[in-house]
């Protein structure tokens, strides 16, 4: 059995620092579109994902390498602010068992975050799938099914804990039991609700209650077995 973690806004409490950096920056460069609503919509996605959508928007056009800028000023921040989700270390170390990191973002950001926040340490033996690994990113299973291929382990074998509606909807398509998470502090009110009608298993406010909830679904997994 495996426990897979996605990263930003759930190990680490990033989605915050980079949706206020993308509201900054995309407001001035598309200045006709809700930038705030549309990244309310858009959470989960990768940044190339949402760059693409808000562009086909606009009647406007991003500056040359728009892309690249936003990626290094969210990395910037990200390294002077950021700070593991509260109660996340000592989840991480009262469940001994396997684990792995499945994230929309750049295997750098992601290395990078559990670097500043000293997750790195907990997480030495987890491995890291990432977007660029695969041809489309979370919504679609592809970069779940990969970690499991490649750990070989079943997909319903696997409990994912995710924030984002593209997450979810990601590791429930390849076969998945997922916890939703919503104690980070970028979730607009309502979030648990959207996890819900999803079809997670369970919704988790603070981190203190994985591992009871990672117990309960092991012996649930023993007992079909």
């Amino acid at each position: 059995m495996m426990l897979i973690f996605d990263c930003d806004g759930v190990l680490v409490d990033s989605e915050v620092i980079a949706e206020a950096t993308l509201a900054e920056r995309l407001s001035s460069w598309l200045p006709d579109l809700d930038i705030e609503a549309a990244l309310n919509a858009a959470l989960g996605q990768t940044t190339e994902a949402i760059l693409a959508s808000l562009e086909s928007l606009s009647t406007h056009q991003l500056p040359s390498r728009a892309l690249e800028r936003l990626d290094d000023e969210i990395e910037a921040r990200l390294a002077e602010q950021l700070q593991a989700v509260d109660g996340v270390a000592q989840a991480l170390a009262a469940i001994p068992q396997a684990k792995a990191v499945v994230s929309n973002s750049r295997r750098q950001r992601v290395e990078a975050s559990l670097a500043h926040t000293g997750l790195d340490q907990l997480l030495a033996q987890a491995p890291i799938f990432c977007a660029e690994q695969v041809a489309r990113p979370k919504p679609d299973p592809a970069v779940y099914q990969l970690a499991a291929a490649t750990l070989g382990v079943a997909p319903e074998a696997c409990l994912v804990v995710e924030d984002s509606l593209a997450g979810a909807t990601a590791a429930r398509a390849a076969g998945m039991t997922v916890i939703g998470f919503v104690g980070a502090s970028h979730l607009a009110p309502g979030h648990a609700e959207r996890l819900q009608h999803l079809g997670v298993w369970k919704v988790m406010t603070h981190m203190d209650q994985l591992p009871g909830l990672w117990g309960i679904w092991r012996q649930q997994q023993e007992q079909r077995a």
